[in-house]
């Protein structure tokens, strides 16, 4: 469906059962988060929120809460995207089947973006920041933010639509220091294409057009997140996939999505920042209170009967899944194509995206040496962690598979098969002293981290325990064992305290662990990874539980430990089981907790009666 707005959308959503409207009164601080994580969980429709208070305006949630539901939405496009993309990874593919593929021809037609088009509804009106639906999601937020906006800046050295940048950035509109209606704040990474922008701004002591585009059709909300080839506009990408042309115009030397519900213009001045934060964020944890670029409004556009897109953002699984999932729909092989000898990649969304990936590659280096090891995987690896958004990553396990049976979606296969292969002596590389994700607070300060390799590669070496060996029962200091998973066993501990008293905890365990290695029948070696946690029983009983913990709470060069550890010509290996300290520390980010009372106070809406009654 060529949709010309996001209401267009809805109602063609309603019209086949996959919308339900909020009659109610709902207020945007914290009650409409709660009521989309409610229903999110449940798998539940999109949602109209028809009355919301303290602003005119509309509001719509969990528009892309299911695969299904994404697939629904651009059912008349998806293949042809798909279509392109291989061609771009096969060009070939087009000379063999030009009949074929003549369609993905008619399709580029879509992909040129329409300047001044004759209607321009987003500025049928001009508003201020106050008449939006402010909505704040979890308890300690620092006030209201855009979860959904496109955010557009131009190259000031080659200014245009076409060297333009589209990209999703959280917009923080009220709280802190910011002066209501004239002041909101931008959070980014200046690696990122508005950075890149910025930055040639600064040089010449100028400041930065930025134009926050919300709403629209939805084509233009997923080109927003798109990981994107350098040199593909994401207009050129929103038209194609929404099969309607990019819509444009100029106001004030501002750039106008004129499909767009609201559109705030205004400018980033350099050296201007502003404490922007705390914002409850996809890793399960608030991301803390920084001084991120200030963008002073100029002015704020909606057109009539706008409605305002948001999501909610938390532990994983949420609605940025679902963009994953459609991502991964259009692209496929893009990323195995894009790095040689990769089979397949994954981020694992369990552990909050970044901290975690998984990934096959392929073992050529040595056919002829009859002992197999990783030597190719760890090329492979450099490459991936050196790649885009996966350099972000602090875990990269990897292996190789030649019976093209073993898949990074199924995670917990996939890690059985690298466990069993595993050889700690040999396959753990670190890398210290680096960069993480600026929304992981487990390194040593913001974007300060260091990330791990385990790469295996061979015959299989060991049966994983399913059950808690001997050796880890009774244990001083260290109690209720739990199997997470085949070769997995969380321990609880105290509280972590510092770095100082963990150490000596770490050498305890060590010393009550080390010596059963040299004893026949060795249970513990049937054990791989041992996780130090604060609550065992929380973290092994579910998969995503463990991988959330875990991943999320480590920094591996200061909290990953061996059993029978040793540092060998700047080699660190061990013999016995890795020992991950995923307990909570004193500088992590707290995690996310939903606000009791406004649970209670939704509840109403989920009754019978009400407009939700039997969807959660």
């Amino acid at each position: 469906m060529a949709y010309a707005s996001l209401e267009a959308c809805l109602i063609d959503l309603e019209k086949n059962g996959h919308l339900i409207r909020i009659k109610e009164a709902v207020d945007p601080h914290l009650e409409m988060a709660a009521i989309h994580l409610r229903v999110y969980d449940a798998q539940g429709p999109a949602l109209l929120f028809e009355n919301v208070k303290g602003s005119k305006y509309r509001a719509a949630s969990n528009i892309f809460g299911t695969l299904d539901r994404s697939k629904f939405i651009f059912r008349d496009t998806l293949a042809q995207v798909q279509q392109m993309v291989q061609l771009k990874n096969d060009p070939m593919k087009a000379l063999k089947s030009p009949i074929k593929n003549f369609g993905t021809g008619l399709a580029a037609i879509k992909a040129l973006p329409l300047k001044n088009p004759l209607s321009k509804p987003v500025l049928d009106n001009e508003i201020r920041i106050s008449d939006l639906p402010l909505i704040q999601h979890w308890p300690m937020d620092g006030g209201a933010f855009v979860t959904l906006p496109q955010v557009y800046s131009e190259d000031i050295d080659q200014p245009g639509i076409m060297k333009a940048n589209l990209g999703m950035y959280r917009i923080q509109l009220s709280g802190n220091e910011y002066e209501m209606d004239k002041e909101i704040g931008l959070h980014y990474q200046l690696h990122r294409g508005i950075g890149v922008h910025q930055t040639k701004a600064n040089r010449k002591g100028q400041p930065l057009k930025v134009s926050c585009f919300v709403g629209g059709p939805p084509s233009h909300t997923v080109s927003a997140v798109m990981p994107l080839p350098e040199g593909l506009s994401e207009m050129t990408f929103a038209g194609i996939l929404g099969g309607r042309r990019f819509r444009y115009t100029y106001r004030d030397g501002f750039a106008i999505s004129t499909d767009a519900d609201f559109v705030i213009t205004g400018e980033v001045y350099p050296g201007e920042n502003k404490p922007e934060g705390p914002f409850g964020d996809h890793l399960g944890y608030y991301s803390l209170t920084h001084p991120f670029p200030l963008m002073r409004v100029h002015k704020v556009y909606a057109k009539k009967n706008a409605i305002w897109p948001f999501t909610v953002v938390g532990r994983p699984p949420q609605e940025d899944t679902s963009f994953g999932q459609l991502i991964h729909e259009m692209t496929g092989d893009a990323i195995p194509n894009e790095i040689p000898g990769v089979k397949e990649v994954h981020a694992v969304d369990a552990s909050g995206v970044h901290p975690l990936l998984l990934a096959i590659g392929s073992e050529r280096y040595t056919p002829y040496l009859p002992t197999k090891q990783p030597a190719e995987l760890l090329t492979i690896a450099n490459h991936i962690l050196g790649t885009g958004q996966l350099s972000l990553a602090k875990f990269l396990f990897i292996t190789a598979d030649e019976t093209n049976q073993l898949h990074t979606h199924n995670v917990q296969a996939f890690m059985q098969y690298l466990l069993e292969r595993i050889d700690l002596t040999r396959d753990v590389h670190f890398y210290t002293n680096t960069t993480i994700d600026t929304l992981d607070y487990s390194g040593t300060g913001i974007n300060s981290g260091s990330k791990v390799v385990l790469a295996a590669y061979g015959e299989k070496l060991r049966e994983l325990a399913t059950e808690v060996p001997a050796e880890l029962k009774d244990l001083q200091g260290f109690v209720n064992p739990q199997i997470c998973m085949p070769g997995v066993v969380a321990l609880q501990a105290n509280a972590f305290t510092n770095y100082e008293n963990a150490a000596k905890e770490i050498a305890a365990l060590n010393a009550q662990l080390e010596p059963h290695l040299q004893t026949a029948n060795c249970q513990l070696l049937t054990v791989q990874i041992i996780v130090i946690v604060d609550d065992s029983g929380f973290t092994a009983a579910t998969l995503n539980n463990y991988l959330w913990v875990t991943y999320t709470r480590c920094n591996p060069s200061h909290d990953m430990h061996g059993i029978g550890a040793f540092t060998e010509h700047k080699h660190w290996g061990c013999r016995g089981p890795l020992v991950i300290d995923a307990r909570i520390k004193p500088h992590h980010a707290p995690a996310l907790v939903k606000d009791a009372a406004v649970e209670k106070r939704v509840d109403q809406l989920f009754a019978k009666g009400s407009s939700l009654h039997g969807v959660a």
